[in-house]
C-alpha cells in the first residue's frame, strides 16, 4: 500500500462526518445503557426482584422491533421541523424526547412508582431506536463505501465512550451521591439521571449543525393530498375504532354494560358524518387496496396504516398460535382469518410503506435470504441473553460498584475498543465472514470464564480476565457484525433495511433475556452461563455454511474465466 494511500486513510478520520459520528455515537449509546444495565443496578438496589429486572429488560425489544417504523424515517418528512431535512429532523426530535423520557424517568422512585418509571423508560427505549435508524441511514448516505468502516469505527468510539459513562460513570456517580448496596438513595439516582440527560444535548447540537446527506430515494416534491392534520386525525379515528370494537365485544361478553355503552358511543362518534370526514384520508387508502392500486409515494396516513396493519398481522399470529395450542379453535381460527387478510393483496399494498424494503433484501438474495435472516438473527445470541444478568451477577457475587465499574466498565471499554480494532485489521486482510465467525465463537466461548467466575465469589483476578476477554470479543464481533450490515443494504431503502437487519439480530436474544432472571433462579449461574454459551452454535453452523458457498463461488469464478478464454 502507497504512502498516499495512508495519508488519505489518516486524513479521512479528521473529517467533518467523522467527527459528527463520533458525536452521534455518543449520544446514541447513553440511553441504550441507561434503560438496560444501568437500570437494572438501580432496581435491584431499590429491591424490585431479579424475576422484574428479567422482564424488564424487554424494554430494549423497541431496538428489536425498530425496523418496524423506520419506513416512516425514508419516505416521510416530519412538519415543522422538516425543514431541517429528512435525517437531521428525525434526529432532532428523538434526541429531544430522549432527554425527557431520562428526565422522568429520575423524577420516579421504583420502590413506589415503577410502572411510571417503565413507562417512562419505554418512551427512552423507542426514541433512542429511532435514533439509532436516523444515525445508520446518516452512516450509509453521508460517504462512499470505501469510508463506510472509517465512519463506522469513530461512531463505535463514540458510542463505547458514552456506555463507559452510563454505565460506570454512572455507577460512581450514585455511589458518590450517597446510593450502596447497604442503603437506598433515591435522591442520587435521580440526580444521576437528571446529569446524564443533559449530556444528550451535545448529541443535539450536532444533529443541528451536521449538514443533510443527499438521499439516494429523494422525496417527492409534489404536496401532499391532504394536510398533516386532516391525516393525523384519520389515523387517530382509526386507531379509537380498532380498540374500541373488540373492548365493546369483550365488555359485552363480560356483562359489564356502562363499558360497553362508552365504547359504543366511541364508535358511534367516528362513524358520525363528521367522522367519516374525518376519515377521509385511510378510506381513500383502503379503497386503492381494494381496487388493487399501488401509490407512487407513501403519505403520513399511508405509513401509519401500514405499521397498524403490520402490528396486527404479528398480535394475530402471536394470538393465533397460542389460541390453537391452548385448544380454543373458534378464536384461532378467527385469528387465522384476519392473518390471511393482512396477507392479501390489498393487505399486502397497505403494508407497503413496510414491505417494500423487505421485498427488495428477498429479491436480491432469493433463496438465501433465509439463510442470511438466520445467521442474522441468532449472531450475539449468547452474550447478549447473558448480559441481562450480568450486573445482577456481580453484585450477587458480593462485587462494589466501584469493581464494577472500574473492571467491569472502564477496563472493559479499553478491551472493548482494542478489540473493534483488530477485527477491523482482521477484516481487510482475512475478509469479513472468517472474522464473522471468530467473534460469534469468541463472543459464546468468553461465557464459560462467567461460568467459572461464579465458583470463585468476589475474585477481582478472575474478573478482571474475564472481563478482558469478554469485551475483546464483542468488540471484534460487533465491527464484524456492523460491516456485514452495511454490506447487505440497499441505500434506496437505507434506514429500512438497515434497522430491519440490526433490529433482527437482537429480537430473539431480546426475547429470550428477559426470562433470564427465571433462567438463574431455577438453573444458578453455573448452568446458565453454559446454556448461554451453548446458543453460539447455530450462528457458527450457519457462517460456516455461507462462507463454504462464499469460498466455492470465489473458486468457480476463475474457472469459469479460463474456460471462456479458452
Amino acid at each position: 500500500m502507497s504512502r498516499e494511500t495512508w495519508r488519505d486513510a489518516l486524513a479521512a478520520y479528521a473529517s467533518p462526518a467523522t467527527l459528527a459520528l463520533l458525536l452521534l455515537g455518543f449520544a446514541a449509546g447513553l440511553p441504550a445503557v441507561l434503560v438496560f444495565s444501568t437500570l437494572s443496578v438501580w432496581l435491584r438496589e431499590a429491591g424490585v426482584s431479579r424475576e422484574t429486572i428479567g422482564f424488564a429488560s424487554w424494554i430494549s425489544l423497541a431496538y428489536a422491533f425498530k425496523w418496524v417504523w423506520s419506513p416512516m424515517l425514508d419516505q416521510w418528512r416530519l412538519p415543522w421541523i422538516g425543514a431541517l431535512g429528512r435525517r437531521r429532523s428525525w434526529l432532532v426530535l428523538s434526541q429531544a424526547l430522549i432527554a425527557a423520557g431520562l428526565i422522568g424517568m429520575a423524577l420516579c422512585n421504583p420502590q413506589h412508582n415503577l410502572t411510571m418509571l417503565i413507562a417512562f423508560a419505554v418512551v427512552v427505549a423507542f426514541s433512542s431506536a429511532t435514533q439509532d435508524i436516523a444515525i445508520d441511514a446518516y452512516r450509509l448516505e453521508i460517504v462512499e463505501d470505501r469510508l463506510q468502516a472509517t465512519l463506522a469505527a469513530s461512531y463505535m468510539t463514540g458510542y463505547r465512550i458514552a456506555m463507559l459513562l452510563a454505565s460506570a460513570g454512572a455507577l460512581f456517580l450514585a455511589e458518590w451521591l450517597g446510593a450502596t448496596a447497604l442503603e437506598y438513595d433515591q435522591r442520587a439516582w435521580m440526580l444521576t439521571y437528571l446529569a446524564f440527560a443533559l449530556l444528550i444535548v451535545p448529541g443535539l447540537l450536532t444533529s443541528l449543525a451536521i449538514r443533510e446527506p443527499v438521499a439516494a430515494a429523494p422525496l417527492p416534491n409534489a404536496p401532499a393530498e391532504f394536510t398533516f392534520n386532516h391525516q393525523l386525525a384519520a389515523v387517530g379515528l382509526l386507531l379509537v375504532l380498532l380498540i374500541s370494537v373488540p373492548a365493546m365485544i369483550n365488555a359485552l361478553i363480560a356483562l359489564a354494560w356502562p363499558r360497553a355503552t362508552l365504547y359504543a358511543l366511541f364508535i358511534a362518534g367516528s362513524l358520525s358524518s363528521g367522522g367519516r370526514a374525518l376519515l377521509i384520508p385511510v378510506r381513500l387508502i383502503f379503497r386503492q387496496a381494494r381496487e388493487r392500486h399501488r401509490p407512487a409515494h407513501f403519505d403520513f396516513a399511508h405509513q401509519a396504516v401500514s405499521v397498524i396493519v403490520l402490528i396486527i398481522l404479528l398480535v394475530s399470529t402471536t394470538g393465533m398460535f397460542q389460541s390453537y395450542y391452548g385448544g380454543y379453535w373458534p378464536r384461532g381460527t378467527m385469528y387465522l382469518l384476519i392473518c390471511l387478510g393482512c396477507l392479501s393483496a390489498p393487505g399486502r399494498i397497505l403494508m407497503g410503506p413496510v414491505l417494500t424494503p423487505i421485498t427488495d433484501f428477498v429479491l436480491r438474495y432469493r433463496w438465501q435470504a433465509l439463510l442470511l435472516l438466520g445467521l442474522i438473527a441468532t449472531y450475539r445470541m449468547s452474550d447478549t441473553v447473558m448480559g441481562v444478568m450480568a450486573n445482577v451477577f456481580y453484585i450477587d457475587q458480593g462485587f462494589s460498584k466501584d469493581q464494577i465499574a472500574s473492571v467491569s466498565k472502564v477496563f472493559g471499554l479499553i478491551m472493548t475498543l482494542v478489540g473493534a480494532g483488530f477485527g477491523g485489521l482482521l477484516i481487510v486482510r482475512f475478509n469479513i465472514l472468517p472474522i464473522l465467525f471468530l467473534g460469534g465463537f469468541a463472543s459464546a466461548a468468553t461465557n464459560l470464564l462467567f461460568l467459572m467466575l461464579a465458583g470463585m465469589g468476589a475474585n477481582v483476578q478472575m474478573l478482571v480476565v474475564t472481563i478482558s476477554f469478554d469485551n475483546f470479543s464483542a468488540g471484534l464481533a460487533s465491527t464484524a457484525f456492523v460491516a456485514y450490515l452495511s454490506s447487505l443494504t440497499n441505500l434506496k431503502f437505507s434506514a429500512t433495511q438497515y434497522a430491519m437487519l440490526s433490529s433482527l439480530m437482537m429480537l430473539l436474544p431480546r426475547l429470550l433475556g428477559g426470562y433470564s432472571g427465571v433462567a438463574v433462579e431455577y438453573l444458578g449461574y453455573r448452568h446458565f452461563f453454559l446454556a448461554t454459551a451453548l446458543l453460539g452454535i447455530p450462528t457458527l453452523v450457519l457462517i460456516a455454511w455461507q462462507w463454504g458457498k462464499t469460498r466455492k463461488a470465489s473458486a468457480d469464478a476463475p474457472s469459469a474465466l479460463e474456460t471462456g478464454k479458452h
